[in-house]
């Protein structure tokens, strides 16, 4: 019988299949999940207020199935039990997701109960597209509802009174009305929910952005008019998560120099160190051009800033101007990140292969330049793919061009268009040659000995970063950013179309190739171990130096109009972090 006193809410965060047919499902993720926090935080605010009424109890479940099988028939057995009304919520779907999402939702309608799917996939179709593509149509057929743009102001709330009241309706669209966030509910997942390898969660402080580029998805999905929270918001956030435990925050802003609170912040999150020793630990986003922000890097740093995303793209400036991406200045990218190092901050880069002007001999003569010349700790590939919601997209679409149909396959690791200069395979060869050429044993001993010539580096963090992205990528054959820890699969869970593997055929099979992954990492990780302590041992360990971390010139910081705001300030970091510390073995993690 049903609880007419309980609503369920459950919120899946959906993965996408493997080459193999099978969903990417780990024991734990590496990365936490925003769209989780944030649509969990909006369904507490609601449940608070009472929306359905003073009677009812909105119940929520998060999950993350990247680190959680989804069982829809047993989830619905489960509903049932319980008695109660329920929505599934499929959220923060990516195209490259939307097809496993769209399996999930119609094995949750054969068991009768409403779906409705939301995310960039369905958001970018809905801004770009002048109508509705087959595969949301069949959503649509199957009776799901979709629900494009952003769920705050009250626009969670009126889903839940229509699913309380089987009146869904099968659009909800509020592309042409992007919400305010300052004091809106903030992002926010009960501990038990997160199921990271380490403790961390997520939360954004803004969302859209102002720059042009023609392959990204959020200028046409959140914006190019950027809106943001406030720093009584982050205070919230951060306090509450301090009570949980969780100390460590993926902020998923994609620009968060180019938020025009970043000050205030930054000096919250300072504040609140020194006064309470609630410290935290950011990664956040960035452009190349923030070092032009008087005192962004300084603050960053201060703030708890230690892992730093850039989005370097490419370097070469006809790529750039192609992508749209002008504001990439490639002269100067070397005495940035030198400014973040010396902050102690660690460096990633995006690099997306692809871009009209690049073969395979031009992509890794530029690899082997920024192995060289530029301090940066792990640089991540990306192949150019025309996302759905983007203006590439949009383009090979209406003027007839192939694109891959397979929606799967829209997760930056595999090719689905033509290059104009490389054939198919050349640009699929250019791609895996890339990470081999980038993550050498000798270019990770490199970057270990620029970290451990400094007192506030991290020889062994660098080392273990690098070596996990190495073997993610070679022996998961997975991109870096959809890792985790042990691979999980369940043989009835592969993708329809694909036959079932006999049970005396998958289960060997899985548990076999199990074992040799486990041996190939711990292999992994002696040698790690090796290359850490010939580093710590290298006798000029403090006097190292290359082309990458010598200090810029007075002439070329002059040609860059940086000469006053750096000179005595980011050289002077530089002459104090070459100081031999008086404890080498605390310097050296």
């Amino acid at each position: 019988m049903r609880n007419p006193t309980d609503f369920d809410f459950i919120m899946i965060k959906p993965s996408h299949y493997d080459d193999d047919g099978y969903p990417i499902v780990w024991w734990r993720t590496v990365l936490p999940s925003n769209s989780l926090a944030a649509l969990n935080g909006l369904g507490r605010d609601a449940a608070r207020r009472k929306v359905l009424g003073p009677d009812v109890s909105i119940n929520l479940t998060p999950i993350d199935e990247c680190n959680t099988h989804i069982d829809p028939r047993k989830m619905a057995r489960t509903i049932r039990k319980r008695g109660s009304r329920a929505l599934i919520g499929l959220v923060g779907v990516q195209s490259n997701q939307y097809l496993h999402a769209l399996d999930l939702a119609r094995e949750f309608r054969a068991e009768g109960l409403p779906v409705v799917i939301g995310g960039f996939h369905i958001s970018g179709c809905l801004s770009m597209l002048k109508e509705i593509p087959g595969e949301i149509q069949e959503a649509l057929d199957l009776g799901c509802s979709i629900f494009a743009g952003e769920a705050e102001e009250g626009r969670l709330d009126q889903l839940f009174v229509d699913a309380w009241h089987d009146d869904l309706k099968p659009i909800y669209n509020y592309m042409d009305d992007l919400p305010n966030l300052a004091g809106a509910p903030t992002p926010w997942l009960p501990r038990e929910a997160i199921k990271t390898s380490a403790p961390w969660s997520s939360f954004d402080l803004g969302r859209g952005c102002p720059f042009q580029c023609s392959f990204c998805t959020i200028i046409n999905v959140q914006g190019r008019k950027s809106r943001f929270r406030s720093s009584e918001d982050l205070e919230t956030m951060i306090r509450e998560n301090y009570a949980q435990g969780i100390k460590a925050y993926f902020v998923t802003d994609d620009n968060l120099a180019r938020n025009k609170h970043w000050e205030e912040f930054f000096d919250t999150l300072i504040r609140l160190r020194a006064e309470e020793g609630m410290a935290v630990h950011l990664t956040i986003q960035v452009d190349t051009m923030c070092h032009r922000i008087p005192g962004f890097i300084d603050k960053a740093a201060k703030a708890g800033a230690w892992r730093v995303f850039l989005g370097l793209e490419n370097i070469n400036p006809d790529n750039l101007i192609a992508a749209n991406k002008r504001q990439n200045k490639i002269t100067e990218y070397r005495h940035m990140m030198q400014m973040w190092h010396e902050r102690g901050c660690f460096l990633l880069a995006g690099y997306i292969l692809g871009f009209p002007g690049d073969t395979k001999e031009s992509i890794l003569h530029d690899i082997e330049i920024i192995k060289r010349e530029l301090p940066i700790d792990i640089l991540e590939f990306f192949i150019l793919t025309p996302l759905p919601g983007s203006e590439d997209h949009r383009k090979l679409l209406y003027s007839g061009q192939w694109m891959d149909p397979d929606l799967n396959k829209y997760d930056l690791h595999h090719r689905v268009s033509h290059h104009p200069k490389m054939s198919d395979n050349e640009w699929e060869d250019a791609y895996q040659a890339a990470w081999d050429a980038y993550f050498t044993w000798d270019h990770m001993e490199r970057v270990a000995k620029r970290h451990a010539r400094r007192a506030n580096g991290s020889p062994r963090r660098a080392l273990q970063y690098m070596n996990e992205f190495r073997m993610l990528y070679s022996h998961e054959k997975v991109h870096t950013l959809e890792g985790g820890v042990i691979r999980r699969k369940r043989r009835r869970s592969r993708r329809p179309g694909i036959k079932l593997e006999n049970p005396l055929i998958f289960y060997p099979r899985h548990w076999t190739d199990s074992l040799i992954k486990i041996a190939r990492y711990l292999n992994g990780f002696r040698r790690e171990k090796q290359v850490l302590k010939r580093v710590l041992a290298a006798p000029d360990r403090w006097d190292y130096m290359d082309l990458s971390i010598s200090p810029p010139a007075d002439d070329e910081l002059e040609s860059l109009g940086l000469f006053q705001e750096t000179r005595g300030g980011a050289e002077a970091v530089v002459r104090e972090t070459r100081v031999r510390p008086p404890n080498e073995t605390a310097a050296a993690a």
